[in-house]
């Protein structure tokens, strides 16, 4: 997609979008130009789903955005990842946790992470069952330099936006229940659901973090 196109796009969501509802634009296998339009646009989080393609891309644009991890970490790339990212929204485990704690404890640095929540109990996604949440956060509450703010969940990448929303509402009800357990060092501040094709249920679920891909760059090649 030409740059005036994706500055119409950005342009045209944000003013779509309730105050509350922040944009992370993913940009898994976008170009430099592309990205560099979005963020004069207005786009503040850039999303990514591949450590190394971030580590090109930062030092291009450096802090013009933050940068939030978004695709499925490896506990191998937790280095990287806790040098590259302002936030990563795919935490599924303790060990990747506790990982990612200890790279973090080295840089002296307190990254703030999302937990994924597969709320669709779908095979072939990451994230934890909605069930297994209350233990993980107990784990993880212990960790000095990773902080719970929230939760993530993916919902269907196509089809009927409407067939996400038990899981956006499943993964919300998980969200209200885990900030009335006031477990320490655990915050819901962030519930980040909702792709191009789903934002808007999202929104009306609960979201206040929604990653867009396509309608902002046009479909990948």
């Amino acid at each position: 997609m030409d740059t005036e196109t994706i500055s119409e796009a950005v342009t045209d969501i944000l003013k779509s979008l309730p105050s509350q509802v922040a944009v992370v634009a993913a940009a898994k296998s976008r170009t430099v130009e592309e990205i560099a339009a979005a963020i004069r646009a207005g786009i503040k989080i850039i999303g990514h789903n591949y450590v190394q393609e971030a580590e090109r891309l930062l030092t291009v644009f450096g802090k013009q955005a933050q940068w939030h991890f978004i695709g499925h970490l490896q506990t191998n790339k937790a280095k990287k990842a806790a040098v590259l990212f302002d936030m990563v929204e795919t935490i599924d485990s303790a060990r990747l946790a506790e990982a990612l704690n200890r790279r973090c404890a080295a840089l002296h640095k307190i990254m703030p992470v999302l937990i994924e929540v597969n709320s669709g109990r779908e095979e072939s996604k990451s994230g934890v069952f909605p069930e297994e949440l209350d233990d993980l956060m107990r784990e993880l509450s212990g960790l000095s330099h990773i902080r719970v703010q929230g939760l993530m969940t993916m919902g269907p990448r196509f089809g009927n936006p409407e067939d996400a929303r038990p899981y956006f509402r499943a993964t919300k009800e998980a969200f209200d229940r885990i900030a009335k357990m006031n477990t320490p060092g655990v915050e819901m501040r962030t519930l980040s659901m909702g792709m191009s094709n789903s934002y808007k249920v999202a929104i009306e679920e609960g979201a206040n973090l929604i990653r867009i891909g396509s309608k902002i760059f046009g479909e990948r090649q």
